[in-house]
């Protein structure tokens, strides 16, 4: 399977070549004990030494491929293209340095030990890097270009390992390449499995990305460079020992020093990307989650509007928000029954303007991220904005899947508001499948409102799925904004659909409160503009499997 260099093996625990007398009554094994007490120790323990550095590489290998997966996703969006650019671009990469490696098994231990320095240089820095490039770089073709090329690089390293890995095995104790390969795809193999339920599990919530890519960087020089050069020790020349051994210390103190800048690295590139009023970002499970702003409502004036990112997308933009989440709601809530709601998505700020309607009894808030929620309800400007919401005795607060969650449940409601638009950069809540199970939820006589974003095709494709899922749907437009938000000096008006079991009317209650951007005249004018524009071949739903 692979091929070897010709001459004596170097390595510890090598048995003596077919042909070859013992030396001495004992023969050759007896006295390298002899001479050297610790050689049977050595003998007995560097295979299984072998094999677990193979499976310690395969899980750093796989963590470093979630993260560039994760992180792709993250900042790119469209979790879809970026998932099959990296995995794609990985396994070609893998073959190249599987190729590449052919000319390194000469000195198998010493390449190797410089493979493994290498990646965990790479992989170790690779999210700081994309991170620093997505927002510096300033635009989509640029940070896509130092995905692909960081993942080709640690691509490259890492099908570099399993060559050098077969040879030193070899080395060890000559035998059937097939027997060897079984033993070192199997330590391969359980490793990836290990790496791939530490990345979610464990690194991503203990550490967070740029922390958990540093330690597992830390490990992998350990593991792979560090144990190769301590048993196989003989291979290299006294000097090359001792550049080797420097220069994995140095990657271990590069990586110590990144994990100790971390922070400010990740505050100048936030500040370069949102402004230099960042006041909190944190890492979920599910997003990255970024306010800017003064802490204190009082202080908004001179600190500037709050405004809250996720993944980069902005959410909440400045003092124009009330009147997004004004056309998301009101209308929605304009006619009965409108007792129970439903609200998926749980920042507060939807939620406020559902408890300014008096006959509403009860609201189910179903929000995936229990960090978003928490950060809701407990920081003051955020807080103060959503006029404390999540503290309403109405107000009952569930941390889940929304997808999931529909499915699983069959209590009716009035009204359903979807302002998930931002939330995730796929397109799960725009799908058929979300609205259909949306709609079995619906009360005989209830809404769903979805906000779509912008005009576009999301629009579109969303009232498709509405209406595939059996609903009539009306799409109108709020007030746009008055002022700079988020970056935009003017932005657009986003897009809604409302949608009910027969064609909804759009007005607004006569007994509810009294919108500051919204007005039956402009709803309705809104609404004969999109229609106007509607394609005249609209597109099809989106399907999760589409």
């Amino acid at each position: 399977m692979i091929s070897h260099s010709a001459g004596k093996p170097v390595g510890p625990d090598l048995d003596p070549p077919p042909g070859t007398a013992p030396t001495g009554g004992s023969g050759a094994r007896a006295l390298r004990a002899r001479t050297d007490p610790g050689s049977w120790r050595r003998t007995r323990s560097a295979r299984p030494i072998v094999l677990l550095a193979a499976f310690v590489c395969a899980a750093c290998g796989l963590v470093y491929e979630l993260e560039l997966v994760a992180l792709g996703g993250y900042l790119l969006g469209d979790s879809v293209a970026q998932t099959s650019v990296v995995l794609s671009v990985m396994v070609f990469a893998m073959g190249l340095g599987s190729l590449l490696a052919k000319r390194l098994t000469c000195r198998p231990a010493t390449f190797f030990a410089v493979v493994e320095c290498a990646l965990a240089l790479v992989g170790g820095l690779s999210v700081l890097a994309l991170y620093a490039a997505w927002a510096w770089l300033e635009t989509y073709r640029a940070t896509t270009t130092a995905l692909v090329g960081t993942t080709l690089v640690i691509g490259v390293l890492i099908g570099a390992e399993i060559p050098l890995l077969m040879t030193l095995i070899q080395r060890i104790r000559r035998e059937e390449a097939g027997r060897a390969a079984a033993d070192l795809f199997a330590a391969d193999y359980v490793g990836a499995l290990v790496g791939g339920l530490t990345f979610p599990f464990l690194l991503l919530p203990a550490f967070g990305q740029a922390t958990g890519a540093l330690v597992t960087g830390a490990v992998n020089a350990v593991a792979g460079a560090a144990v190769v050069l301590w048993l196989f020790r003989e291979e290299p020349s006294p000097r090359t020992r001792v550049l080797l051994w420097t220069g994995c210390g140095l990657v271990l103190a590069l990586l110590a020093a990144a994990a100790a800048c971390t922070g400010a690295i990740e505050r100048v590139a936030r500040q370069a990307l949102y402004g230099a009023q960042v006041r909190l970002a944190t890492q979920s499970r599910y997003q990255e989650i970024v306010l800017t702003g003064s802490a204190r409502p009082a202080e908004a004036r001179p600190a500037g509007p709050l405004e809250l990112f996720l993944d980069g997308r902005p959410v909440v933009c400045g003092p124009d928000e009330y009147r997004d989440h004004e056309a998301l709601v009101h209308p929605a809530l304009a006619a009965r029954p409108n007792a129970r709601v439903l609200l998926l998505g749980g920042d507060g700020l939807a939620l406020r303007e559902v408890l300014r309607h008096p006959s509403v009894r009860s609201v189910l808030v179903v929000e995936r991220d229990p960090v978003l929620s928490e950060l809701a309800r407990r920081d003051p400007a955020l807080s103060a904005l959503n006029e404390h919401a999540l503290d309403d005795p109405r107000v009952r607060l569930l941390n889940a899947e929304p997808l999931n969650w529909l499915r699983a449940g069959s209590e009716p409601f009035d009204v359903i508001v979807s302002d998930l638009a931002g939330q995730s950069p796929d397109s799960r809540y725009r799908s058929l499948e979300f609205f259909g199970l949306a709609a079995r939820r619906l009360a005989p006589q209830g809404r769903i409102v979805v906000r779509t974003g912008p005009v576009g095709s999301d629009l579109w494709t969303a009232e498709a799925g509405l209406r595939a899922a059996g609903l009539d749907t009306v799409p109108y437009q709020g007030a746009p904004g008055t002022g700079r938000a988020c970056g935009s000096a003017r932005p657009p008006a986003s897009a809604f659909v409302l949608a009910g079991r027969t064609q909804p009317a759009l007005a607004l209650a006569p007994d509810g409160p009294r919108p500051r951007s919204l007005t039956v005249d402009g709803l309705r004018a809104a609404a004969d503009a999109l229609a106007a524009r509607r394609p005249a071949a609209g597109p099809a739903p989106q399907r999760l499997v589409g």
